[in-house]
C-alpha cells in the first residue's frame, strides 16, 4: 500500500507520522464491530472544555446499515462521491453551541469537536485502518435526512476503511493520492513569546 509518511523536522510519534487522509478504500474490506467501537471509544476519550463532550456522531455502517450509508453517501458533494463508493463506514462530526450544563455558548465546541475527530483518525492508524475527513458534503441535506438539532452543527464527514492500491481510483483522484504531503515551514506557523517572532529550533 502506498505510504507518505510525514517528513519531519524532529522526530514524532509513529502514529502521527503516518496517519495521511488516502482516498483509495478497499471495498471488499468490512470493518469488524469491535474496530469500529475502539474508534468511537478513541473519540469519546478525547479532552474537551470543562470536560462537556459537545461532539456527537452518527455512523452508518454499509455492512449493517445499506440505507443509511446510501442517504450519508447522497449528502457528499460528487468529487468525493466518486471516491468514497469504496468506504464500509461513513461518519458525521456534529459540534453542539451551548455547553450543556448550564446552557451557555460553548465557542470551544467546534475545537473539542476536531480533537475527537483526531483522536479517531490515530486510532484508525493504530488499527491498521485509514480515516478521511472531509468538508464536501451538503450539510442541511444531512440536517434533514438525519434530523440534526438546529443547536448542532455538522462539521466534516469521515470515511474509515481499509487502504487499497491507487489504481482503483479515477484518473483525477489518483494524481491527488500520489501527490506529495507538505506543509507549511514550521516557522510560519509556530510563533514564540510574540505574535510573528518565529519559533527556533
Amino acid at each position: 500500500m502506498l505510504q507518505k509518511n510525514a517528513l519531519t523536522g524532529v522526530p514524532i510519534h509513529d502514529l502521527m507520522a503516518r496517519r495521511w487522509s488516502p482516498r483509495a478504500y478497499d471495498a471488499a474490506k468490512p470493518l469488524s464491530r469491535e474496530q469500529l467501537m475502539a474508534l468511537l471509544e478513541a473519540g469519546r476519550w478525547s479532552p474537551s472544555c470543562n470536560g462537556d463532550e459537545p461532539w456527537r456522531y452518527l455512523v452508518w455502517d454499509r455492512n449493517a446499515d445499506a440505507q443509511g450509508w446510501q442517504k450519508a453517501f447522497d449528502c457528499l458533494k460528487p468529487g468525493n462521491q466518486a471516491w468514497c463508493k469504496n468506504v464500509p463506514v461513513l461518519m458525521l462530526s456534529c459540534a453542539g453551541s451551548a455547553f450543556s450544563i448550564n446552557g451557555n455558548p460553548n465557542r470551544w465546541a467546534q475545537h473539542d469537536t476536531g480533537m475527537a475527530s483526531l483522536s479517531i483518525a490515530l486510532q484508525a492508524v493504530a488499527l491498521g485502518l485509514i480515516a478521511h475527513q472531509m468538508g464536501g458534503f451538503d450539510a442541511d441535506k444531512a440536517r434533514a435526512a438525519f434530523n440534526i438539532p438546529v443547536d448542532y452543527t455538522p462539521m466534516a464527514m469521515i470515511a474509515v476503511g481499509y487502504q487499497a492500491a491507487p489504481e482503483v481510483l479515477d484518473e483525477e483522484t489518483r494524481k491527488k493520492e500520489l501527490v506529495t504531503r507538505k506543509r507549511r515551514p514550521l516557522a510560519e506557523s509556530f510563533f514564540e513569546g510574540s505574535w510573528g517572532n518565529s519559533v527556533k529550533g
